[in-house]
């Protein structure tokens, strides 16, 4: 199976893309702080679409467990300077945000997606804003802010329930205006989700597919992995010890269909989309 989907303002590679991530913020799990300002962070964005990046994720408020938010107009002072300078170069970029005013600057400084954690469901006037901009909108799922989201990991069956709580949300940012072509989908590993319940969605994803959208899948260093890749006193790898196996499960994702991996360390994760799609059956490695 090739992939085949077409989504306004970004580009069609025949192939898994590889949307590269800066985080414009002193307290992300992964980075910490390491691109806070904002003329290193437009270096780092320059520097993964050299690498192999197909969109680069801008995000001015971390949303790791645990994390407070920040103020609107702080989000807006860390990432619009940002979005500007790299889509002048030529980027084609992505604004992380559940913010429908930070969405709505970030697309008139030259966005081309809206990665919104929440689906619509942090702020209610967000799938009108991006109804009126025509931009391409990812809808996660999403059960709450990340303060208390471990308290609702509960399920009895987390492919069944995610996939029909993605399908009523988008119902309902379609009811909003949101165009079909607009939406693709993401089961949000590690939001309100523990490890026991990541693996099944990454198994799953052909499941998610029926919901008629492209999937993306962020697994990038996230607690699941390291845990999984524990020392044997149980030490769970630290997040910078965990690209490698992000990389496997980008391969692993690419070749069952995802449309997307969001990812910290581009450069081999580059590579094993290509390696999937010529697995798949040889179109699209470029």
């Amino acid at each position: 199976m090739t992939t085949t989907w077409r989504v306004p303002g970004v580009p069609d590679k025949r192939r898994c893309l590889v949307m590269g991530v800066v985080n414009v913020t002193p307290d992300s799990f992964s980075d910490g702080g390491e691109w806070f300002d904002p003329e290193v962070a437009v270096r780092h964005g320059l520097d993964l679409l050299e690498q192999g990046a197909d969109i680069v994720d801008v995000g001015g408020e971390s949303t790791r467990p645990g994390a407070a938010r920040v103020s609107l107009a702080e989000e807006l002072r860390r990432v619009i300077p940002v979005i500007s300078a790299l889509s002048q170069e030529g980027v084609t970029v992505s604004v992380d945000t559940m913010r429908a005013e930070v969405a709505e600057a970030a697309v008139s400084a030259g966005a081309s997606l809206v990665n919104d954690v929440s689906g619509g469901l942090a702020d209610p006037a967000m799938p009108r804003v991006v109804a009126a901009s025509g931009v391409a909108y990812v809808v996660m799922h999403w059960r709450g802010h990340s303060h208390d989201m471990d308290g609702r990991a509960i399920y009895s069956d987390v492919v069944t329930e995610v996939t029909e709580e993605l399908r009523k949300r988008v119902d309902t940012v379609l009811a909003e205006g949101v165009a079909e072509d607009q939406i693709i989908v993401d089961p949000g590993l590690g939001f309100a989700k523990r490890a026991e319940h990541n693996w099944p969605l990454l198994a799953g994803i052909g499941r998610l597919s029926e919901l008629g959208h492209p999937i993306i899948i962020g697994a990038s260093r996230k607690r699941f992995l390291g845990r999984l890749l524990a020392d044997p006193d149980g030490t769970p790898r630290p997040f910078s010890r965990s690209d490698d196996a992000t990389l496997a499960v980008t391969a692993l994702a690419a070749h069952a269909g995802a449309w997307c991996v969001r990812v910290h360390h581009v450069p081999s994760n580059a590579d094993a989309v290509r390696v999937a799609a010529a697995w798949r059956g040889g179109e699209g490695v470029l």
